[in-house]
């Protein structure tokens, strides 16, 4: 570039994504702690998304689960918290720290002080009374280690206290103490997502202690996270790196400027990477097909999706809230999507019209792969899609 910046292309920034986010068959992981590691966070909205994630990503999907579980609930080299945007993650245990300080402190006040204005307006027990029950809730998931809401009530009666919420409203509604106190907690880095009450499918969960954790400096704690994110993601526009934090731009600004980004340029303007990272990166040596779970991160990955996404498919893929449906991926762009039917079966199409037979039969044989690991599991995304819900009926 005449400016000095070095351009990376289209082609490169797949290349990127593939070795980085171990789509490629070379770069796939051992293990579900790798996957993590590669792409900072794995979104566990849906508690399928985890597993699906790390499967595609692993060199052997038949350790997905139990290895999943063992790291989650076992050895607690992952946890499934709070972070970016307000959405659940599941995050290598060692991120605690530098997530609650640089997504989770300022998030966590506002939902605090929600709380206890809903409360006051209907006429429930006042802050005092909510630090009590907060010690007591504290105290019992100390002594059992982790517990589900109903039986944290039966210890602690006074989490059954109910009030109502918006009183007037067209969206009035009863909250009980329990749900948005566990909520605030879950925010605040107190409490984390447990061991789930049925398979590794299920919705339900048991509440467990957070890890301990030092108390960060929040502008270090961001400029921390935001290097993670651009070893994983880089390169990444100043959008995207709002985006996926949920920042302030200025929060974003000045995290870039603490490590030291270098500027890119990249088809739709100024890019940005790690210092030392502009160097160019070959593509995989064989071509690679994925078939990627909803929400799976690196679909939610950048806000600014064009060059790896066809902006015809995004009706088809994403729901009127913008996530993410099951996609079908072929050397590092978005070309369909997938789903499973009631009977097991593992359908999929893809859309884009400029893709090849190779392409077709390297998808087939990822949805085989996919439909011999789930088995007898059935699996349907929280938030279906238009191609889904065709694809599944």
């Amino acid at each position: 570039m005449s400016d000095g910046r070095r351009h990376i292309d289209v082609a490169e920034r797949r290349a990127r994504l593939a070795l980085r986010h171990r789509l490629a068959g070379a770069a796939r992981a051992a293990a579900p702690e790798e996957v993590a590691a590669s792409l900072v966070a794995l979104h566990g909205t849906d508690p399928a998304t985890v597993y699906l994630a790390v499967a595609a990503r692993l060199a052997d999907p038949a350790k997905a689960v139990p290895e999943t579980e063992r790291a989650l609930y076992e050895d607690r080299t992952l946890v499934r918290m709070h972070g970016m945007r307000h959405t659940v993650f599941v995050f290598p245990t060692g991120l605690t720290a530098v997530v609650h300080a640089s997504t989770g402190l300022t998030v966590a006040a506002r939902e605090r002080a929600s709380l206890l204005k809903d409360m006051a307006k209907a006429g429930a027990p006042d802050a005092a009374w909510l630090a009590e029950v907060e010690a007591s809730v504290l105290a019992v998931l100390a002594r059992r280690g982790q517990a589900t809401a109903a039986e944290l009530a039966a210890d602690e009666p006074r989490l059954r206290e109910q009030f109502v919420y918006a009183a007037g409203k067209s969206y009035e509604g009863v909250h009980s103490v329990s749900s948005r106190l566990l909520r605030v907690l879950g925010v605040e880095g107190k409490v984390v997502r447990g061991r789930p009450l049925g398979s590794w499918t299920s919705s339900q969960f048991r509440w467990a202690p957070a890890p301990e954790h030092p108390e960060l400096d929040a502008a270090r704690a961001q400029a921390d996270l935001l290097e993670r994110s651009l070893r994983a993601c880089g390169p990444a526009t100043e959008a995207d790196l709002k985006w996926w934090t949920g920042w302030r731009v200025t929060e974003v600004r000045r995290a870039l400027s603490a490590i030291g980004a270098q500027e890119v340029s990249l088809d739709e303007g100024t890019g940005y990477v790690c210092d030392g990272d502009a160097d160019p990166v070959e593509a995989p040596g064989e071509p690679w097909a994925a078939l990627l779970p909803g929400l799976d991160p690196t679909a939610m990955a950048w806000q600014q999706r064009d060059w790896y996404l066809t902006p015809e498919l995004r009706t088809q893929l994403f729901d009127r809230s913008g996530n993410v449906g099951p996609t079908v991926w072929w050397n590092g762009r978005v070309v369909g999507g997938w789903a499973q039917r009631p009977d097991g079966e593992i359908v999929w199409r893809i859309a884009d019209r400029g893709v090849g037979r190779e392409a077709g039969a390297a998808v087939a044989a990822e949805a085989e792969r996919l439909g011999a690991w789930l088995g007898t599991t059935r699996v349907t995304p929280r938030f279906r899609t238009p191609l889904e819900r065709e694809l599944s009926a």
